[in-house]
């Protein structure tokens, strides 16, 4: 396939002439029929990496992505690209996703997009198995990794497609990944030879700035009024961030919160408020930002410190996209500092307490020993630490490990679906006015689409209802409540809590194995990524920039020029400069000498005072009174 057929797709699809740097490479890669690493910055265009080779391969590309977020924006921007494509996420009518897979089998689209979780159902397995795959894509591949900041052992099952599949190609694709990291993908992913396409990690346009505070909450508001400009604020706390969203309302600055623990509908709201810069800041937990594209944020700051350069740098990195200059400020204190480097035994509590969780959480949800293997069951960690006096983030550090260990798993891909009744007899409805023409038209299509609905709750779809209607999934939603506070139905909305998956039957607390992998092992990586962090904040030398640079293994040597450390040398070197021209004039007011002779009498390094002489001659305060002497212009 020649490249001008690439670059027609491109042309054709997304309107562009050239690629950006390094997608070129990834897509010739994967169309030569190479299992390809792909390590590209945020905002770097990964998905056009697997786009353009799954429009021009013969089937369907597979696209592992645990971002439902991402899965409904790139599925609704190829879909207006005319381009065929299906997504499958928690929340789906089993209708829609049984529509999604036989479009998929019959090769009727040309992506299909699923979540990690989605493998572990065995009918999908075998409905997979006949679908023609050419293509198998998988976003945020670092997922896949003990080592990495984010690991998910849902990853681990991604392997078994290839067998499936013997010839099919694997595009991963990461932001964040160290070296170590980079191998462990390719060896979980079965590559057939390992091949990494890196593009430098250097990000021209972001400042990185680490401010020593004792007052936080006053620089905050010191940074966010100067900019006004759109702006992450991150933080630890799902609490912190309605606590801090409302002292910047009272301050006058615009800000909503995001937490994991709002329902689906109100995460929607805020995140398309925060993109039309209703609330132009957005105060959130590390649960807001992956796979929500909002080119024009300017600043990105971490209120309190993440727990590694791979998270600080993903999260870092949402900043800035349309290639504006931005900045990424961490706050700190001494005393911020030293509760950050007790987050080890936070991460990984004794063995002793693990055990106790588990224990507990067996006693909460009702599980005899013995029971609960293949079961979900609703847990909120929150509720369950305060029911068992417990502190949260040990709780939820805890459940990791028993997650690693193969136990047990806390997901959010459980999700009950939304169900309507009818609490009026269908004779009242005609006497009952709504003076609404859109709540006329939901009923409306209530009663001819759902039977039974005045003798029993039914299941529906409020997406679908959009979808039919032509309307937005939140106004269906608003619609539904208006009819349940009117009294006319019932209405009990799906959610997507948290819930605890047994994947092993209940043991007594005592049998209970923690491994090496899972625990020693993973507590020192741990460690070095929090000592990593640290030296990160406390460095006083070297750019900042470089040194991210570097972790993710890219040995580069220019500097940023823009972080706090190369502006700071930026000033240091003005005062230099000057302190050399007055030498060097100082030198020629006592008598007209020999260049070399002048070099030789200034102290600096050579090369400084050289290119000093150059500026001071381009200025006229020196001359050269033959070909080798300098003079005074007096």
């Amino acid at each position: 396939m020649s490249m001008e057929e690439i670059r027609q797709i491109l042309k054709q699809y997304w309107g562009y002439e050239q690629f950006r740097s390094l997608q070129e490479d990834i897509i010739l890669s994967v169309l030569s029929g190479k299992d390809t690493l792909a390590l590209m910055p945020t905002g770097g265009g990964k998905s056009i990496t697997y786009q353009v080779p799954g429009i021009l391969l013969e089937g369907v590309c597979l696209v592992i992505t645990p971002l439902i977020a991402l899965m409904k924006d790139q599925v609704e921007g190829l879909q207006k690209r005319m381009i065929a494509a299906e997504a499958i996420y928690t929340g789906m009518s089993s209708e829609r996703v049984e529509s999604a897979i036989n479009k998929a089998i019959g090769g009727k689209v040309k992506f299909l997009y699923i979540s990690p979780e989605r493998l572990a159902s065995e009918s999908f397995r075998c409905r997979l198995k006949q679908m023609p795959l050419s293509l198998l894509a998988v976003d945020e591949a670092h997922c896949i990794s003990q080592w990495g900041y984010d690991f998910r052992p849902s990853y681990l099952r991604i392997a078994e497609i290839r067998s499936w599949f013997p010839r099919m190609v694997v595009l991963a694709l990461t932001a964040t990944a160290t070296p170590r990291v980079a191998d462990d993908i390719q060896r979980h992913l079965k590559f057939t030879e390992f091949h990494v396409l890196s593009k430098s990690f250097r990000r021209e346009n972001i400042s990185y700035v680490v401010r020593k505070a004792n007052d936080k909450l006053g620089e905050l508001l010191h940074i966010l009024s100067k900019l006004q400009a759109s702006a992450i604020v991150y933080v630890r706390k799902r609490a912190s961030t309605e606590e801090l969203a409302r002292f910047l309302m009272e301050k006058g600055i615009p800000a909503d919160f995001y937490h994991a623990g709002l329902n689906a509908l109100q995460r929607e709201k805020k995140q398309e408020d925060w993109k039309n810069n209703v609330f132009p800041v957005m105060v959130a937990t590390n649960a807001f930002g992956m796979g929500i594209d909002k080119p024009d944020v300017r600043i990105v700051v971490h209120f309190d410190i993440p727990d590694s350069p791979e998270a600080y740098f993903q999260e870092a990195g949402r900043a800035g996209r349309d290639g504006g200059r931005a900045y990424a400020v961490l706050l700190y204190n001494e005393a911020s500092l030293t509760a950050f480097r007790k987050r080890i035994t936070q991460g990984f509590p004794e063995k002793s307490y693990i055990r106790k969780v588990y224990q507990a959480a067996g006693d909460f949800l009702g599980v005899e020993e013995g029971g609960g293997n293949g079961y979900a069951f609703e847990f909120d960690p929150e509720v369950f630490a305060r029911t068992f006096k417990l502190d949260y983030g040990q709780v939820v550090s805890a459940l990791k490990i028993l997650q690693v260990a193969g136990y047990l798993e806390l997901t959010t891909d459980v999700r009950t679906r939304s169900r309507i009744s009818f609490l009026v007899i269908r004779d009242q409805l005609y006497k009952i006015e709504l003076n609404d023409s859109f709540l006329e038209h939901l009923m409306e299509f209530i009663l001819r689409t759902f039977s039974g609905v005045f003798v029993q709750y039914v299941y529906v779809d409020e997406q679908l209802l959009a979808e039919r209607l032509g309307v937005t999934r939140q106004e269906v939603y608003h619609g539904l409540l208006t009819l349940a506070k009117r009294k006319i139905i019932g209405y009990i909305p799906g959610n997507d809590r948290p819930y605890l998956v047994y994947h092993q039957p209940r043991v007594p607390s005592s049998y209970l194995h923690l491994d090496r992998n899972a625990y020693e092992d993973r507590k020192h990586v741990f460690a070095s990524k929090i000592e990593k962090m640290a030296e990160y904040i406390e460095k006083e030398e070297g750019c900042r920039q470089l040194y991210l640079m570097e972790y993710f293994g890219q040995k580069e040597k220019q500097v940023c020029g823009i972080c706090d450390y190369c502006l700071g040398r930026k000033k240091i070197s003005r005062k230099e400069k000057d302190k050399t021209d007055m030498a060097i004039l100082a030198v020629l007011q006592e008598q007209d000498r020999e260049v070399k002779e002048v070099v030789y009498r200034v102290e600096g390094q050579r090369e400084m005072v050289i290119e000093r002489i150059r500026h001071l001659l381009e200025e006229g305060k020196i001359f050269y009174k033959s070909p080798t002497v300098l003079a005074l212009k007096r």
